[in-house]
């Protein structure tokens, strides 16, 4: 039987997503979790691979299992044997062709950027943050010029291992709330540091660094060392991964601030 599973967490405290010898991976964490559960050593299947630092407030994974448990187990039992940061929200047995990673059609992303003076207390490590005040309307402006099937090499990281830079933004929008910036990112695929590349030039964009056109520039140029350095992953969340219908799925989980 195929268990699909939602997730949500806080990236402090681990390596990132991905397993590690050490065992300071978030799929470390659930795949002990999920193992106990099911009696034997068992595999966990993620949609998408976090760095260091960044949650998710939605992730999707999968597994494989032969134990006989109600779903209620593999969400309530396995979150016992979770620490605080990591939590079980849903989970759904799926047909055996369904994949976590391969199956997904479009992936999102948001951004939770404070923008005052102060840097953040109650919320540090959550959000990122910038001192300066920025300009989100031409944010946005330079945001719109992600739009559509891009090569985004200005944008990828050195150790990128993806076989392709292009990808098709679908949707990419900044939108403030107080001193809050959301920075909502969505794709059929994105490259390693992707989101935090463009945040960082949009920032600089924002705090009056350069025009909004600086971004076709960077898309034209396909050089990493020409844009902005990589920004903070502290207010990076996986946000929102979409499946086919005939999955019947969620494609979006709990988001730890107000729309």
């Amino acid at each position: 039987m195929r268990i699909a599973i939602g997730l949500e967490y806080d990236g402090r405290g681990f390596c990132g997503w991905q397993s590690q010898p050490s065992g300071c991976g978030v799929q470390d964490a659930i795949e002990r979790a999920v193992s106990e559960i099911a009696g034997v050593q068992t595999a966990v299947t993620a949609a998408g691979r976090t760095d260091t630092g960044v949650h998710a407030s939605f992730q999707v994974a999968h597994f494989d299992t032969e134990a006989e448990r109600p779903l209620t187990a593999w969400v309530r039992g396995v979150n016992s044997h979770l620490p605080g940061s990591i939590a079980v929200t849903w989970a759904q047995a799926v047909p055996a062709d369904f994949h976590a990673r391969f199956a997904v059609e479009e992936r999102g992303y948001r951004y939770l950027l404070l923008n005052h003076p102060t840097r953040p207390g109650i919320m540090a490590g959550k959000v990122g943050w910038h001192h300066r005040p920025l300009d989100e309307r031409v944010m946005q402006q330079a945001a719109n010029l992600l739009i559509g099937q891009q090569d985004f090499s200005a944008f990828r990281a050195a150790e990128c291992q993806a076989k392709s830079p292009e990808k098709e933004m679908r949707l990419a929008t900044i939108v403030r709330r107080g001193d809050y910036l959301m920075c909502d990112f969505r794709a059929d695929g994105f490259l390693h540091h992707m989101v935090r590349n463009i945040m960082g030039c949009l920032v600089h964009i924002g705090a009056g660094g350069a025009k909004a056109e600086w971004v076709s520039e960077l898309l034209t140029h396909k050089d990493r060392t020409r844009a902005a350095p990589t920004f903070m992953p502290d207010g990076l969340y996986l946000s929102h991964i979409r499946y086919p219908s005939r999955f019947d799925l969620p494609d979006i989980g709990r988001a730890p601030w107000a729309e």
